[in-house]
């Protein structure tokens, strides 16, 4: 349990770590797993990027298949303006979220060392 309140979440894509904040002292870190491509911002949907940038939490979902789902606040203005000029979709529906509810508890402590989400296999980059 979280005994400090919480006021910003800061992800590390290259180490896959989140870290809880209140202010800038880190009250928890959360080993993390990425998309299928992770490496640089997201730009547009089905690029399979995890978004960069400053974000806020707009909702939880009670009803996910995911642990404590929560929805990040992509793509912001900035983003919009972009897509409509290239004339491509952002993308969206981008989810802070902890194991799949149907993962047995034992192996958690697995999981982060088996893939990255939805990998079906290892990735290299999990392996780092």
């Amino acid at each position: 349990m979280l005994t400090s309140p919480i006021d910003n979440i800061l992800v590390e894509k290259a180490k896959r770590q989140m870290h809880l904040r209140n202010g800038e002292s880190v009250v928890k870190t959360y080993r993390i797993s990425l998309g299928k491509n992770p490496v640089g911002a997201k730009v547009k949907s089905g690029d399979n990027k995890t978004p960069e940038g400053n974000y806020t939490i707009e909702k939880h979902n009670p009803k996910s298949k995911f642990h404590l789902s929560l929805k990040v606040s992509y793509p912001n203005a900035e983003q919009i303006k972009a897509a409509k000029k290239g004339n491509y979709e952002p993308g969206g529906d981008i989810m802070i979220h902890g194991y799949p509810n149907k993962v047995p508890a034992f192996l958690f402590k697995f999981w982060h060392k088996w893939k990255d989400w939805k990998f079906t296999k290892p990735s290299k980059t999990a392996r780092r």
